[in-house]
């Protein structure tokens, strides 16, 4: 699990049949994750740009969404309210 903040979304009008109706954010890991890449992660929780979120990631991510079938490797999990050490600048 990491945390980031969603810095933007994508559209997909075409796409596997299982991910019909998934909302996809652009998720930017915060600094000192050890991760500095961004992702896509499917958001389940209705999180918007500028929110600092939990993502699961792996089939930890399927298992969140309760979509086990579904090619999903990256999940928002939570939408972070406050936190000790957080940087998500």
């Amino acid at each position: 699990m990491l945390i980031g903040k969603i810095v933007g979304s994508v559209v997909s009008t075409r796409k596997n049949e299982k991910l019909i109706g998934s909302k996809f954010m652009i998720v930017e890991p915060c600094a000192g994750t050890g991760s500095a890449k961004r992702i896509v992660a499917v958001d389940n929780v209705g999180a918007g740009i500028g929110e600092v979120v939990l993502v699961a990631t792996g089939s930890a991510a399927r298992i969140g969404c309760d979509q086990e079938r579904a090619p999903i490797d990256a999940a928002i999990v939570g939408i972070i309210d406050s936190g000790t050490g957080i940087n998500a600048d």
